[in-house]
């Protein structure tokens, strides 16, 4: 059972609050504010817990180990988090050996917007209409509906379905790793493979679903940490276009009680109206025994380019 409290810089405290029932479709994990107001984690939690040092904070949507596809909702009221679903049935992300589920604590940096009407320069490919995902690759397995502060440290720009699909890599700052990585390269020093297995793990994750291997920008070399800041700011402003729009302040998913001048800005009163549909949270039973299955995946690309970071 998930009611949890987190704390940013020992002054804002957000709650993640589970409705529903685990493992169905009707699972959802909301937010409240330290006065208790329903939230948007997509909108209402800044990007940045301290901006002087560009710590980023960090929406912990899949904890490490695990292999539920959750994700924050950017169709629904109030943006929860939920599982995604494909023809009907709840996803998990399969089991390609030798891992098992997601390799790091995965999740997304509020207040960004990957825009599906911008082919980026670089990728020669449009955004993907998510916010930016985010790998933590500190030692501590976070807990779903956690936010983390981290530290940025570079990028890998994944292109999947002809989607660009930016993969930010940072570390806790918090963690006892934390001190001794700074940038990109610092990560293969203190933590040799850990970049190559990143960049095969989302390179064949889809293809025991009978999806092609994705593709990578950049002939798979990792960016760094300069070039990450400038694409969380890029995607940073590509979401306030997205909150300012008069056009989509009708639409569910851009609802906030937080951007005061935003044509979607709803009161606390509203928001808590919309909490209040879904049902309070039940026990469930566990995902199929199926999900734990192992599967094999030959590679046919050597992920030796790590040299090159």
């Amino acid at each position: 059972t998930l009611l949890y409290t987190i704390k940013f810089e020992s002054v804002r405290m957000y709650t993640a609050v589970e409705k529903g029932t685990p493992n169905t479709l009707d699972y959802r994990v909301f937010y409240t504010s330290s006065d208790g107001t329903p939230i948007s984690p997509f909108h209402d939690i800044p990007l940045y817990a301290d901006s002087d040092n560009k710590y980023c904070n960090m929406v912990v949507e899949i904890p490490r180990w695990t292999n539920a596809k959750m994700e924050i909702c950017k169709e629904e009221s109030l943006n929860p988090i939920k599982q995604d679903v494909k023809k009907g049935k709840l996803r998990f992300v399969n089991n390609v050996f030798p891992y098992h589920g997601y390799i790091w604590n995965y999740g997304a940096l509020p207040q960004t917007w990957e825009d599906p009407s911008h082919v980026d320069g670089n990728t020669k490919c449009k955004g993907d209409d998510d916010p930016l995902d985010v790998v933590e690759i500190g030692a501590g397995v976070a807990k779903r509906g956690e936010i983390k502060q981290v530290k940025i440290l570079g990028v890998l720009a994944m292109i999947d379905e002809e989607e660009t699909d930016w993969k930010v890599v940072c570390i806790d700052r918090n963690d006892p790793m934390a001190e001794h990585l700074n940038d990109i390269k610092d990560i293969e020093t203190h933590m040799p493979g850990y970049l190559e297995a990143t960049r095969d793990w989302f390179r064949i994750y889809k293809v025991p679903t009978g999806k092609p291997m994705n593709d990578f920008a950049f002939e798979g070399v990792w960016k760094d940490k300069a070039f990450a800041d400038q694409i969380i700011q890029e995607t940073n402003g590509f979401w306030k276009s997205l909150i300012s729009s008069k056009e989509r302040a009708g639409s569910p998913g851009v609802e906030n009680t937080t951007q005061n001048n935003s044509a979607a800005f709803i009161s606390s009163n509203d928001a808590q109206a919309l909490l209040n549909k879904h049902a309070p949270l039940q026990a469930g039973s566990e995902a199929d025994p199926s999900t734990h299955h192992q599967h094999f995946v030959k590679r046919t690309v050597s992920e030796s380019v790590c040299n090159k970071c």
